[in-house]
């Protein structure tokens, strides 16, 4: 069962919350806003605002959701800042590895550490593994990540997309996400750039999401992103993969 509106995932988990910026497309956080937006609600969870905060409390979730899903972890942070202690994703993996039926997509801006995570450790079989690569500036994180022996899917999020990402070398990835950038300041996203990159995708037999044009249409007028919707082309292209 669905429990978020994020379109490529069926729940997130948050045993870590909070983060910092990390590049360009952390200027206008989601997270950030809807962190202190729960902190001034009273919310127990969100009592450091958007702080990092380990949860330790929170890592027995995933046992109990019986039904097989894929599971966003820290959609409300970065598992592999450098504030959360190897020890505690250690514990994360544990869950992990308890709760076979589930699928666990980790995304992060920190590549390298992710890399550094697991230079010593299996992935286990039943995790994506994720970068965000917003922009030009951002493609290394590529190569980190494809350093990373035994991952069943590499993933990138190319959310919010904020300008042309040229070629790029796809060579072990599985899948790509691609999105415009939402809210009142948010920055527009060119059609050009991600016909590119599905083109990429199709070369390279990278399966290839377009979740939403965001608060900019696809015309280079701002309006609502549900407005604006989530068609490439005419047509809807949310790919998963195998």
């Amino acid at each position: 069962m669905r429990t978020t509106k994020i379109e490529w995932t069926d729940r997130t988990w948050n045993p870590v919350t909070g983060c910092t910026k990390q590049s360009a497309g952390c200027a206008h956080c989601y997270a950030e806003t809807m962190a202190r937006r729960l902190h001034a609600m009273g919310v127990k969870k969100y009592e450091n605002g958007f702080e990092v905060t380990i949860h330790p409390e929170t890592l027995g979730e995933p046992m109990r959701w019986k039904k097989g899903s894929n599971i966003f972890v820290c959609s409300m942070s970065d598992l592999f800042h450098p504030e959360v202690p190897f020890e505690f994703i250690d514990k994360v993996m544990q869950t992990i590895e308890q709760t076979p039926q589930h699928r666990y997509q980790l995304l992060t801006k920190r590549a390298e550490r992710m890399a550094e995570y697991f230079s010593t450790r299996e992935v286990p079989c039943n995790v994506w593994l994720g970068v965000t690569v917003e922009c030009r500036q951002t493609i290394s994180r590529i190569e980190s990540l494809r350093r990373i022996e035994g991952a069943t899917v590499r993933f990138l999020s190319c959310e919010p997309l904020l300008e042309d990402l040229g070629d790029m070398d796809l060579t072990g990835i599985h899948w790509m996400i691609v999105g415009g950038e939402s809210g009142p300041l948010a920055r527009p996203m060119q059609e050009e750039w991600v016909v590119s990159l599905r083109q990429q995708a199709k070369r390279h037999h990278v399966s290839f999401f377009f979740k939403q044009w965001g608060t900019w249409g696809e015309d280079g007028v701002k309006r609502s992103k549900h407005a604006n919707g989530k068609k490439l082309m005419g047509k809807v292209v949310q790919q998963m993969p195998e």
